[in-house]
């Protein structure tokens, strides 16, 4: 895990942490309680990379578990530098509920929503002084 004076890899917004809060909570098993919402990119869309979500049942090497107004976030290995500074907000409107990334390293969005382009940082802010 990464440990980074003021940079947070990623943060919540009261909506985003009550939501993950409500998943939580419908999905403890008894044999393998979930530890938070796993958050990761992976390559897809016309735009180049999506974002993904899945249970997490524990924390593989090299993730980052954040824990933010009650609620953890285990963000994947693979995507921390993809994700550095992001806010992670939730928001319901008349016809649908979705988890919405304010992503400063997102250049640009496909139209339909679905997929991101997305800039990683550089691994010199994992070491800056």
């Amino acid at each position: 895990m990464f440990s980074i004076p003021g940079l947070k890899v990623i943060s919540l917004t009261d909506a985003a942490a009550a939501r993950i809060r409500e998943i939580m909570a419908q999905s403890q098993d008894g044999d393998a309680p979930a530890l938070g919402l796993r958050v990761g990119v992976k390559k897809g869309g016309c735009a180049g990379m999506e974002y993904t979500f899945e249970i997490a049942r524990d924390a593989g090497k090299g993730d980052e578990v954040v824990t933010d107004k009650d609620a953890t976030v285990v963000v994947d290995a693979k995507a921390v530098l993809f994700l550095l500074g992001t806010e992670l907000d939730f928001k319901t409107d008349r016809f649908s509920s979705t988890f919405v990334f304010n992503n400063p390293n997102q250049v640009s969005a496909c139209g339909c929503g679905e997929s991101v382009e997305i800039k990683p940082r550089s691994e010199s802010v994992l070491t800056a002084p």
